[in-house]
């Protein structure tokens, strides 16, 4: 704990450019203005920033800085309440502006048909069900255009181990969908 004269003397010479000092005084102030600024903001991240803010300004302004009482605290608890409603007021307008974006829900687009919208979802879905290095297989071959000793390499696999795998995943694909569909699967030559 330092006294009034400790702190005046250590401010002087953090005024004249003395980091040590000046981390001194950080030491000393750090947990109390982060205490405070915790009751004014939503979270500890959002605390830390205002308490860097905080002491950021004290050394850009420490010509400037009033010492109160033989303390820069009274003034880094005066910042830290402004740049907490300075961050307040910030996340407030950054949150209305995400909400003002569209949603996906809201990007339909308008040449899809429901049924093709529905046909998308499902086949989504199942590729999900595949398992991550499944669908990346899949989606590396199919989607991607890879070969499949290319997207073999890319998920760690043998190219033999990748084209079983691609094979049984296609399979699985083709059975879920085909379970989906209340229409029978026709073969190439069957008429409906």
């Amino acid at each position: 704990m330092t006294t009034a004269s400790d702190e005046t003397a250590q401010w002087a010479r953090a005024r004249s450019g003395d980091g040590r000092a000046f981390a001194a005084l950080f030491d000393a102030h750090r947990d109390r203005v982060f205490r405070h600024v915790l009751r004014l903001v939503p979270g500890a991240h959002d605390a830390e920033d205002v308490v860097a803010g905080v002491f950021l300004e004290l050394w850009r302004r420490r010509d400037g800085v009033p010492v109160v009482d033989g303390s820069v605290l009274p003034w880094c608890l005066a910042t830290a309440t402004n740049l907490a409603r300075n961050t307040g007021r910030g996340l407030r307008r950054h949150r209305a502006a995400i909400d003002r974006l569209p949603r996906d829900r809201d990007l339909v687009d308008a040449a899809e048909t429901a049924e093709q919208r529905i046909a998308r979802d499902e086949l989504l879905h199942a590729v999900r069900a595949l398992g991550e290095q499944d669908a990346a297989l899949l989606t590396l071959v199919a989607l991607e255009g890879c070969s499949p000793a290319e997207a073999a390499q890319v998920v760690g696999l043998s190219p033999g181990a990748a084209r079983v795998r691609l094979h049984r995943a296609r399979k699985r694909l083709r059975t879920r969908l085909t379970d989906l569909d209340p229409l029978p699967v026709l073969q190439e030559g069957d008429a409906r």
